[in-house]
């Protein structure tokens, strides 16, 4: 009887160090693809967002025509 106390206790102590081990790693993981996905959102999106705008009112303002020099490189002569 005490013997099947102390072996439900001693498993019962392992799961819940198991558990926390495993929900302390789950928590750190989410907070890094958290912390992650809000860098790329707040960061690098609005640098990309005017690098996007700024290549259309570029590729706008020269109607996408390649200059001659640049056709005949692209040509290879």
């Amino acid at each position: 009887m005490l013997g099947t106390l102390l072996t439900f206790f001693a498993v019962a102590l392992a799961t819940l160090i198991v558990a926390g081990v495993v929900l302390s790693i789950v928590g750190s993981v989410i907070g890094l693809v958290g912390s992650l996905a809000a860098f790329l959102l707040f960061k690098v999106a609005p640098v990309m967002l005017v690098g996007w705008v700024v290549v259309k009112l570029l590729d706008r303002r020269s109607n996408g025509r390649l200059s001659a020099a640049d056709q005949r490189w692209l040509e290879g002569d």
